[in-house]
């Protein structure tokens, strides 16, 4: 099976340094570089579609645009890129949402991935409105999801839950296809989420080692459900022709982290209730040193931005070896993002696909390749 390449669009700002945001954090200044136009989002969309990306992740949060607004938007720009859109299912109806869903799958002729975030700041979910606690988010996750798969199944339904509750909720149009959920979450009640509803399990960037556990823990879970989900990994990338651009790039973005933006974003993180930002923030400890934590896994990017803080980085050649790394585990798709989001998706898609190509674990999603020429006859 081909493996399956996503890419990020920046809604939250694009710089030639990296921009810091997410878990609570507020965008850094480096997010005013490239704001976050529909011209310039659209501009990475084509890029990434062209480059043979089948999706683009699009972040949700306060620090960010709006996903669905913004997706819909810069989909009438593009043609084939999926958008894999991260909402949170406590702040709109599921009925409301699988409709939404529906019509977004009419309007771009079946281009959405959904990724749903249930939330793991509460500061941040009061804001909205939402004043539940974690493990309750979770249990209002299971039910909405229930209640939206049942729905694009079309059927009716009646659902009197401990926070969700719809009466004769049907869809007057299915959509078609019916998008995939994308779900990820450390902690328990976030297995058991997952176990029952997702279609891919995403991890963020943690070493193999860590990454191969958590594989095996959702796998066991699903298999009580009678289900196999797919696994998929979120990582930056930096991608260069040889190992020492690479990391040269890398010690560059590094040198732009002032140590107060450090000290400020590492304090709020350590506040944060996910247990997955937890996991992420162990890996460097929120010192400068140490940060390959495996080979050609860099924490650096963690130091000033939620989420997601590891990157691949190293020559085309090193960079496709550890995808290859993770793959053996079970990964099957890669999220992946860089900065800046225009010309990082080149440098992967021309440096590192090909070399995946070659070594039978990738195919352009709509390319065929040429048929071998002819042979020419032999004439004396």
């Amino acid at each position: 099976m081909s493996l399956t390449f996503h890419w990020f669009l920046p809604t939250n700002g694009d710089s030639r340094d990296v921009v810091g945001g997410g878990h609570g954090t507020p965008v850094t200044a480096t997010g005013r570089d490239r704001p976050p136009t529909v011209a310039y989002l659209s501009q990475i969309a084509r890029a990434a579609e062209d480059l043979g990306f089948v999706g683009a992740l699009t972040p949700t949060g306060a620090w960010c645009e709006d996903a669905w607004l913004t997706t819909a938007m810069v989909s009438q720009h593009s043609e084939r890129l999926k958008f894999l859109v991260a909402f949170r299912p406590g702040f709109v109806s599921p009925t409301l949402a699988a409709q939404m869903a529906s019509t977004f799958q009419r309007h771009t002729g079946g281009r959405l991935l959904l990724n749903v975030v249930t939330g793991g700041e509460s500061t941040e979910q009061r804001a909205y409105g939402d004043f539940l606690d974690k493990t309750a988010r979770y249990r209002r996750t299971g039910e909405f999801l229930h209640v939206v798969s049942e729905l694009w199944a079309g059927r009716s339904v009646d659902l009197d839950g401990e926070h969700l509750r719809v009466a004769q909720a049907r869809l007057g149009r299915l959509p078609e296809p019916v998008p995939e959920v994308y779900f990820g979450g450390s902690s328990p009640a976030a297995g058991e989420v997952a176990a029952r509803y997702a279609d891919v399990y995403l991890t963020w960037g943690e070493p193999p080692a860590q990454v191969a556990e958590k594989i095996t823990w959702i796998r066991k879970l699903a298999a009580e459900h009678g289900r196999v989900p797919r696994f998929g990994i979120r990582l930056h990338v930096i991608t260069r022709d040889t190992s020492a651009q690479a990391w040269a790039e890398a010690d560059r973005l590094l040198d732009g982290f002032d140590a107060e933006t450090v000290r400020s974003v590492q304090a709020g993180l350590a506040r944060s209730e996910s247990e997955g930002q937890q996991r992420m923030l162990a890996l460097h400890g929120g010192g400068r040193d140490g940060l390959e934590i495996h080979p050609n896994l860099w924490a650096g990017i963690g130091l000033v931005r939620g989420g997601a803080g590891t990157a691949l980085v190293g020559s085309h050649e090193e960079v496709a070896e550890r995808i290859g790394e993770y793959h053996a585990l079970g990964i099957d798709e890669f999220v992946l993002s860089g900065y800046p989001h225009l010309e990082e998706a080149y440098w992967f898609g021309e440096g590192v696909l090909p070399r995946l190509a070659a070594r039978g674990l990738w195919a352009h999603p709509t390319r065929v390749a040429a048929p071998a020429p002819a042979p020419v006859p032999f004439t004396a």
